[in-house]
């Protein structure tokens, strides 16, 4: 079993849409994947405890109970362990990514966020983790040019020491759409462009964590504008 921890020392960023949305697109996908929510605010769990199968999709627990709870999931045979983390206190933040095989930084295309991600960027490598950097509600592409904003923010986080995903997720209101429904982006549209995000950051996310593509990851690569309009390699 792999662990994932998504998170973001500023609220706001947008890490429970990344988390819930990650989970329900590796199970769409065939990877056994369950969600712990770590976050007080119990942002997850709104979201999900509508669905007849949330008792097998979601576990609240908080940052004293993360060693236990990955060892149980391994033991129940989960592929993949999800935890959405509490942004702070740094102590609870550091619990979640002691037990992570790989830990996502998201953060939106705004000063305050960058200057957030890179706090989270220091506590990954203090504990000496594997990290990736997730910008979030970025404004979409146009005509395939990038908007300055988000090719300011992925300059800046070239200087971050932690890889950027070559996926951006954009700012789209089927997000919020969703999750007023208790589901992910691909359940309400599977072809369309938040769907696509969501598989590539997936896809991607899980090569890093397995050295395997998802067994359904088609769609795998369609959103790499990002790092295509900036003349960059995908991040391995």
């Amino acid at each position: 079993m792999k662990t994932l921890a998504v998170m973001s020392r500023k609220g706001g960023a947008g890490k429970t849409t990344v988390a819930v949305n990650l989970m329900l697109a590796a199970r769409a996908m065939g990877v056994r994947a369950v969600l712990a929510d770590a976050d007080p605010m119990r942002s997850a769990h709104e979201v999900l405890k509508g669905r007849d199968e949330a008792p097998a999709l979601l576990f609240e627990t908080s940052a004293s109970k993360l060693f236990t709870l990955a060892e149980a999931c391994r033991r129940g045979g989960a592929d993949l362990l999800i935890i959405d983390t509490p942004a702070a206190p740094e102590a609870d933040v550091a619990e979640a990514v002691k037990v992570a095989d790989l830990c996502l930084a998201v953060a939106r295309p705004t000063y305050l966020d960058l200057a957030a991600a890179v706090l989270s960027v220091a506590v990954i490598q203090r504990l000496g983790r594997e990290g990736l950097i997730v910008l979030n509600q970025c404004p979409p592409a146009r005509s395939g040019v990038e908007p300055p904003g988000v090719v300011k923010a992925f300059e800046a986080l070239r200087f971050a020491n932690l890889p950027v995903a070559p996926t951006a997720i954009r700012s789209r209101l089927v997000y919020q759409t969703a999750f007023a429904q208790g589901r992910s982006v691909l359940e309400i549209d599977a072809e369309g462009s938040a769907a696509r995000e969501v598989r590539s950051l997936f896809g991607h996310v899980w090569r890093r964590l397995s050295g395997r593509q998802p067994a359904t990851a088609a769609g795998a690569n369609d959103d790499l504008i990002l790092t295509r309009g900036l003349g960059l390699a995908p991040s391995a």
